[in-house]
């Protein structure tokens, strides 16, 4: 089923004729799994695919500049009524700016993230303004999410979840509801805090998928984890790094190598792509995206009509 919007399951079914509105925006949502691994001189990922609903779209991969890359869950696709296509917060990322570069809210992160994290929540806010019927979340549960990876210029590897939050005002008495989008809240998963252990980092959405992270297949030795440890030579040891807390030792082939036997053994009859993002941001696939990822994207979006909707801010030209 489409949503009318994120997470509303029941509401095209039971509401009235007079209040079910066929040109309300709608949001195509990604959920999922996202494994990663900063080993000695890469950080390998793996994404696997769990769908939300019927009409799911799978979780999207972009470099959102040039040594960080993004994976996009959540309400990452939105479809203006009356338009052919979609639009999706996974193009154009090239041109994200934030009109306020002075914007750093407490705690918040270093600046080239800060761009990434302003620069979208100006491209969710008009799409999210033009939601007009209640949206069941739960509290605190996001309505889109990034799990960025990538270097950080003098810091190293980082992992981070940027997450976009939405509040709604009722209007009247006829169930018109205005929304707005939060400004996003950045929480770093990698590197742990000073003496925690550098292992897996696992990132799901929703949060409540009940797959067992490998992190803890691994750990229980679990059947088909104990088929990868005896059938070669290598991972053993990355294992034992990854149980030991040290994983950014491991050698960065032979943790991409664990990562692509072991993602078909946890990831059912799911779709999955693996990738490596070397510490100069040059991106490796170990197993690419079923989607087009990078030129063939861009090359994708160009093909969109000229007066097609777009969420890339045109310059205003200049008189002569």
């Amino acid at each position: 089923m489409r949503l009318v919007f994120l997470f509303v399951l029941g509401f095209a079914v039971f509401a009235p004729p007079a209040l079910a509105q066929t040109d309300e925006i709608v949001a195509n949502l990604a959920g999922g799994r996202v494994i990663v691994q900063v080993a000695r001189d890469a950080i390998i990922f793996g994404v696997i695919n769990r769908p939300i609903e019927s009409n799911s779209v799978p979780p999207r991969a972009a470099q959102v500049d040039p040594t960080h890359l993004g994976i996009f869950f959540g309400a990452s696709e939105w479809q203006v009524p009356a338009e052919p296509r979609p639009i999706r917060l996974d193009y154009g990322l090239q041109y994200i700016r934030p009109n306020n570069q002075s914007y750093r809210p407490p705690g918040a992160a270093e600046s080239d993230l800060e761009q990434i994290g302003v620069g979208l929540l100006e491209k969710l806010r008009p799409l999210v303004s033009q939601l007009h019927h209640k949206i069941d979340l739960k509290p605190d549960e996001p309505l889109f999410s990034l799990v960025l990876i990538g270097y950080a210029q003098n810091y190293g590897p980082e992992v981070w979840v940027i997450d976009y939050r939405a509040e709604q005002e009722l209007v009247g008495a006829k169930e018109f509801w205005q929304t707005h989008i939060l400004r996003p809240r950045f929480t770093q998963l990698y590197p742990p805090e000073k003496r925690e252990p550098k292992t897996l980092v696992e990132v799901r959405v929703p949060s409540d998928l009940p797959d067992v992270p490998l992190l803890g297949l691994i750990q229980q030795n679990d059947p088909r984890i104990a088929r990868l440890r005896s059938s070669d030579a290598r991972f053993p040891k990355v294992m034992e790094e990854i149980e030991h807390g040290q994983a950014q030792k491991a050698v960065s082939q032979d943790s991409a190598d664990f990562l692509r036997a072991a993602l078909p053994l946890i990831s059912g009859d799911a779709h999955f792509f693996e990738g490596v993002m070397h510490e100069d941001g040059a991106l490796e696939w170990m197993i690419p995206p079923e989607e087009p990822f990078g030129r063939e994207q861009r090359a994708q979006e160009k093909d969109r009509p000229p007066d097609a909707p777009t969420l890339q801010h045109k310059p205003v030209p200049t008189k002569p």
